[in-house]
């Protein structure tokens, strides 16, 4: 009886999810994860378990798809702390032995005092950056940007950040967020939704005796960028999808999240202001299984590329998205990013709150007040998370393509992550960290930790010779990555190559088994 009552409340949180699309209840049965992953990283939430649960939704939902095709089951197993280490893949990869050179954020993006609170800002790209600059009118230096925010109230610059499309955030506490039109609007969002969109047969799946992926021959159109979005394709792929990647040669990139959230894709890049171009990535969809999309809302359906328009492109094709906030509420439209959901929802402020406990009760009073009243998760995990739950909700769509017919539309949000997480409760201060174990040292030689999680892959030269169109890229020949947290009875996980440029391939499919 005590073994029933550990896993449950072990699986739970995935349980909880699963049940909530529909899914056989008694396949949870199949899912094997640590029976106590938190603390595996020092903070104050349970991110042990947002980390198991995400990866291990993701792979038990590839695997109904894959008994649905055979017949034959697959147990899950996902050890917490290498889904953590996972959690913070784009920190861990090295390329021909080396760490790649340059910051993963802008200098600018951080958090700044006002005459009320506080903002942080998110400055990546170039021209979010000068927007922000042009609401500031300031010299681009932290020290500009701090004396001008100085006079700005947090909520009324957040405003005008929204106002203009822009991207940063004020610091919230809980109880603030909950207060918000869009706290209200959220109480009881799901992590991951589904909804039928259109009529289609069900698919009919064949079984020609050697499938080795859970996903294989399953084709997937991956129109995202920066993290949550280009680690659903990672994992998709992972699992043996055909993923190409497709962006804009117009649009800035960031190459040092791009060539790690690559690898396993083949990528492609279009310009949908060309009517050729748009006419191909229609082409495209007609031949595609999954179309998915993690861009400005509205701004992929306004070109014709919506639920509805690939759903009468490709009747049974399930089209997903990822957002910042829920779609149908007050912030629908707001442009953000982990960083800032982090900041506005809450979870800064309670994990300073915790942390000055923590050092309250290990180092005094005196010492608890220096500590600032804003501190970020140890990694983005809420990109992370999002990321594999929207993998699991289009693996969960796939699969009811197959017994119930139709085309679908699969939606997560990085605000409903958020909500999931907190929603699994808060550790005690002396447990989070002083028991919880940092995460290793990124550098070269690789921690003893990160090397035992990792794997080496090649180069994906692609159709050009490891040239292209112009879509950037990196140099390079190898790259060490963090395996996949997820492991099957005996399906395989692909490894698969990395591209390293977003233009190594022609803009087509490769021919189904």
């Amino acid at each position: 009886m005590f073994q029933s009552m550990l896993r449950d409340l072990v699986d739970g949180p995935a349980k909880t999810v699963w049940v909530r699309l529909g899914l056989p209840p008694d396949d949870i049965e199949n899912l094997r994860l640590t029976e106590a992953p938190d603390p595996f990283v020092n903070s104050s939430f349970k991110l042990g378990t947002a980390a198991q649960s995400a990866v291990g939704l993701s792979a038990l939902a590839a695997a109904h798809f894959h008994f649905l095709r055979t017949g034959r089951e697959e147990e899950v197993y996902v050890d917490a702390r290498h889904a953590i280490l996972e959690f913070n893949s784009e920190k861990y990869y090295t390329i021909d032995g080396k760490v790649p050179e340059g910051p993963l954020f802008d200098e600018l993006s951080d958090i700044y005092k006002t005459k009320d609170g506080y903002v942080r800002l998110h400055t990546n790209f170039p021209h979010h950056k000068q927007g922000l600059l042009d609401i500031l009118q300031c010299e681009p230096t932290k020290e500009a940007v701090a004396a001008a925010l100085a006079e700005w109230s947090a909520e009324e610059f957040e405003a005008e950040v929204f106002r203009r499309r822009l991207c940063a955030a004020a610091l919230r506490s809980f109880e603030a967020m909950d207060m918000t039109p869009h706290g209200i609007y959220q109480t009881n969002i799901n992590p991951v939704s589904i909804t039928r969109i259109g009529d289609a047969p069900k698919r009919v799946l064949t079984d020609p005796g050697d499938i080795r992926y859970a996903l294989e021959g399953i084709r997937v159109l991956d129109l995202s960028r920066v993290l949550a979005g280009p680690v659903c394709g990672r994992t998709l792929a992972a699992h043996g999808a055909d993923v190409l990647l497709v962006t804009s040669p117009h649009l800035p990139s960031l190459p040092l999240l791009d060539v790690e959230t690559s690898r396993g894709k083949r990528t492609t890049q279009l310009d949908l202001d060309a009517p050729a171009d748009a006419e191909k990535l229609r082409e495209l969809v007609r031949g595609a299984d999954v179309f998915f999309q993690a861009y400005r809302p509205g701004g992929l359906a306004a070109r014709g590329f919506g639920p509805e328009d690939c759903a009468e492109l490709r009747p049974g094709i399930v089209h997903a998205s990822l957002s910042a906030f829920s779609p149908g509420g007050p912030w629908k439209d707001v442009k953000s990013f982990d960083s800032l959901v982090q900041t506005l929802g809450g979870f800064n402020v309670q994990e300073a709150e915790a942390y000055a406990d923590y050092i309250r009760e290990t180092c005094g009073e005196e010492e608890a007040a220096t500590v600032p009243p804003y501190r970020a998760l140890p990694m983005q995990a809420l990109d992370h998370a999002a990321g594999y739950l929207l993998a699991f909700g289009i693996a969960a769509a796939l699969c009811k393509t197959v017994t119930e017919g139709g085309s679908w539309r699969v939606h997560v949000s990085l605000s409903a992550t958020l909500l999931w997480i907190r929603h699994f409760g808060n550790l005690h201060p002396l447990t989070a960290f002083g028991e919880g174990r940092p995460l290793p040292p990124r550098g070269v030689p690789l921690d003893p930790e990160v090397a035992a999680a990792s794997t080496t892959i090649g180069r994906d030269w692609g159709d050009f010779g490891g040239g292209g169109g112009g879509g950037g890229g990196v140099e390079g020949r190898a790259m060490t990555v963090i395996r996949h947290a997820a492991a099957f009875t005996s399906l395989r996980i692909r490894e698969g190559r990395a591209p390293m440029r977003l233009d190594a391939h022609r803009p087509e499919w490769l021919p189904r088994r």
